[in-house]
């Protein structure tokens, strides 16, 4: 960035900002009406414009795309000076250099070129100086770094390359989180229910299936559109050895799903018509037949919408450092908190900010956490918010049992976790923690869980639930956006 300023840009320092600058806009007076830092210094404008305090530019062509910035960082020795607005800079020890560098303003005036403390860095620092003298030596290696640099800045938060359009897309870099293409034909309704039922014979409960759906599709982030089920990353480092997914469970899990993938696949190859499911496919709808059991435990059947057509990237396809930071530090959904790496936050503000990641509303972030906790998705198999005593089963019971006028609420361990006593008996009901509470202090929040909590809501909350759960394991299926023309005529919604 640097170097980028460098090519650019000049610097304005034309006298001291502590002397000629005004207060900030919110600090102004009325009478500058939103604007602020106004200037006193002669016209304030063009040779006398104040911004960092530094003054001057770095090559004799400021705008112009060349290898002058690194044959004046290499090419000349340097000493400090101050500029005109006493900031610490560094000019050429030699003579030659002056008159070198046009003036921003005044075409007939010429400078010495300037450097930063930041640029001479790049020359000096042992790790940094190596680098910056192969660019300098190797000018298209330089052209082409600079290019890949660009775009990684300029597209970083756009997601998939299957979100841009344009004749003039790359392919896809590591950055990126490139997903391959499907090469199979999908499977029908039909093999869909024979999938479901060879889950539901692996051994694996409801709880399981909940929480590794959820574990790899709530990674999304609508900041940048990465994270997400699509690619089945959670089998590859870095998301299989998180914290938050319990290493060792998950392990079972997905072993256990690679082989009905597995045996699923081989049979339908045996039958031809070249039809196959990808682990991420499988793993979500594991999580699907999970609700699904849990709707019919709770007296409610019903089926969960699920549209194939992922598919499974590689590690290769993987960049494990920069997917690391897509670790959450705390998701409340799952009543897991990482104090210390919160930054001060409470576990209330990160579950908010977890749901907004998540392109949730009030009610689908309500409805979605109260589900999840009787389903019991809870990280580590703790028992904090299970305020039922059907687990397993999608019931309202979350609601009905936190807003219970019978209990009170007691703070234990340093107010991180609270204890719901029945009022009667005095004896400990439930165990909750701040996430699970705030559905009843809120206002806001207690009035959807109120309406969660009625008797004649619970087919309402099931059909909410499942709603909000199909949007999250859909949020990376950039395939099924309406605007994009499906590869598939199943892979529309």
């Amino acid at each position: 960035m640097d170097f980028f300023r460098a090519k650019l840009c000049f610097s304005s320092g034309a006298a001291p900002a502590d002397k000629h600058v005004g207060p900030e806009p919110e600090g102004a007076s009325t009478q500058e009406q939103g604007f602020g830092w106004s200037s006193t210094y002669k016209s304030g404008k063009g040779s006398h414009t104040i911004t960092s305090g530094l003054e001057g530019a770095w090559t004799a062509r400021p705008i112009s795309w060349d290898s002058g910035y690194f044959d004046n960082l290499f090419g000349y020795e340097w000493k400090q000076a101050k500029s005109p607005g006493g900031a610490t800079q560094w000019i050429p020890t030699d003579l030659s250099a002056q008159n070198t560098v046009p003036d921003a303003h005044d075409r007939h005036k010429k400078h010495a070129p300037v450097m930063f403390t930041t640029d001479l860095a790049l020359r000096y620092d042992p790790i940094y100086g190596p680098i910056s003298k192969r660019f300098h030596e190797h000018p298209e290696e330089l052209r082409l770094a600079f290019a890949k640099a660009w775009y990684k800045l300029t597209h970083k938060d756009l997601g998939p390359i299957s979100r841009l359009e344009g004749p003039y897309v790359p392919v896809a870099q590591k950055w990126q989180d490139p997903i391959p293409p499907s090469t199979h034909a999908l499977v029908d309704e039909r093999d869909l229910e024979d999938l479901k039922r060879r889950i539901l014979l692996s051994g694996l409960s409801i709880s399981q299936l909940v929480q590794t759906a959820w574990a790899s599709a709530s990674t999304y982030r609508s900041t940048d559109h990465r994270g997400g089920g699509n690619g089945a990353r959670i089998r590859l480092a870095p998301q299989k050895d998180w914290d938050v997914n319990c290493r060792a469970e998950l392990s079972v899990v997905l072993s256990r799903l690679q082989k009905v993938r597995s045996d699923f696949n081989a049979d339908l190859e045996r039958s031809g018509g070249g039809k196959a499911v990808s682990f991420a496919d499988v793993i979500v709808l594991g999580g699907c037949v999970a609700v699904e059991q849990g709707a019919e435990k709770a007296g409610t059947p019903l089926s969960v919408p699920f549209l194939p057509g992922r598919t499974d990237a590689s590690q290769e396809e993987t960049d494990v450092e920069s997917f690391g930071y897509l670790e959450p530090r705390a998701d409340g959904f799952r009543n897991y908190f990482r104090s210390a790496d919160c930054g001060g936050k409470g576990e209330e503000e990160m579950l908010v900010e977890k749901a907004s990641m998540l392109n949730l509303s009030a009610p689908e972030m309500t409805v979605l956490l109260g589900g999840m906790r009787v389903l019991g998705a809870n990280s580590f198999q703790s028992q904090l918010g299970v305020f039922t005593k059907r687990p397993e089963s999608l019931s309202n019971d979350f609601f009905a049992n936190l807003l219970d006028m019978g209990v009170a609420w007691k703070p234990v361990r340093n107010g991180r976790e609270f204890e719901g006593r029945c009022r009667r008996t005095g004896s400990v009901s439930w165990r909750g923690s701040k996430v699970d509470l705030v559905f009843g202090s809120n206002s806001e929040l207690r009035a959807i869980a109120e309406y969660y909590a009625c008797d004649d809501s619970k087919d309402q909350f099931v059909n909410d639930f499942v709603a909000a759960w199909t949007k999250v394991m859909n949020l990376d299926r950039f395939d099924l956006n309406a605007d994009v023309p499906p590869s598939n005529p199943r892979s529309r919604l």
